[in-house]
């Protein structure tokens, strides 16, 4: 089952070309009310790799601008804004009902040598599998229709008891701005097998990149996204991959809330495998009580 669901996703990022430059993606599930942000993300990555011969993505950059709604195919329209002799640049608008609904601006880059040097990875950090899944995770809380449905991405989300050793030994005060407590890790990896190939692994990572990140501006706070009368939306998103990795196998995700206020949080996550920082991310979300 948990291959079949990856496979599933792999097919979500397999694009239709129906003109030069323009692509049409399907949406996942047409019971959601809107389109899960890091799909069309990973899809406007997918539409500007389709007009690359060769080269890595290296940074991304987009923007949130409409709900996407989830009975309808979403259609990328590629603009090809530079090809250089080291670096090309794409820009890619999403469009649902004749309007706009997310913008992405993608650099891509040739491989080059250079100087080498990454922060290290956190330490202490207990290993994914001693963790629980989603389901057992939020057996608890949350519907048991919501539980059983395949998740192509598996996540464990270390608890706030371990953050705190893994963040360095800083003590724990339990106030919003304790040094822990603005600090999250998660462990992520898809859920079943990927195919060896660079491309894919970036734009399912751009996929996962969107899950998790801002529920970090909520844990200084002691609030949930599962809270009914809390209101969360990515507004911006950006990427910059720095080195190959496989989303088959397990990335820590180490997540920090530099600020919250005026009903918008900033997230950042620094994705390591095997010891090396293989992307930065930073995000920031609309995070507002509803009002009746």
């Amino acid at each position: 089952m948990t291959q079949a669901v990856v496979d599933d996703l792999i097919q979500l990022l397999d694009l239709e070309q129906i003109e030069e430059n323009i692509f049409r993606g399907q949406t996942a599930d047409e019971t959601l009310q809107r389109v899960f942000g890091g799909q069309v993300a990973g899809q406007a990555l997918v539409a500007a790799y389709r007009t690359i011969d060769g080269w890595g993505v290296h940074s991304l950059h987009s923007y949130f601008l409409r709900p996407g709604d989830a009975s309808i195919p979403i259609i990328y329209q590629v603009e090809r804004i530079r090809d250089g002799r080291s670096f090309a640049t794409r820009r890619v608008v999403a469009i649902q009902h004749g309007r706009p609904i997310f913008h992405l601006t993608a650099s891509f880059h040739v491989q080059e040598d250079g100087f080498e040097h990454h922060l290290p990875a956190p330490t202490n950090v207990p290993d994914p599998e001693s963790l629980p899944d989603f389901r057992t995770r939020y057996a608890k809380v949350l519907p048991k229709a919501y539980l059983d449905r395949p998740r192509p991405i598996d996540i464990r989300v270390v608890p706030q008891s371990e953050t705190t050793s893994a963040t360095n030994g800083t003590s724990n005060s339990g106030s919003a701005d304790s040094p822990s407590m603005m600090h999250q890790f998660v462990w992520v990896k898809a859920s079943g097998e990927v195919p060896d190939d660079p491309v894919l692994d970036a734009c399912i990572l751009t996929y996962a990149s969107d899950m998790t990140l801002l529920d970090s501006v909520n844990r200084p706070h002691g609030v949930s996204v599962f809270e009914p009368d809390l209101m969360m939306a990515s507004l911006d998103h950006a990427m910059w991959f720095h080195r190959p990795f496989r989303t088959d196998h397990w990335l820590l995700y180490a997540q920090d809330t530099p600020s919250a206020s005026g009903a918008r949080g900033l997230a950042r996550g620094l994705i390591f495998q095997d010891d090396k920082l293989v992307v930065s991310v930073v995000q920031e979300g609309l995070i507002r009580r509803k009002t009746k």
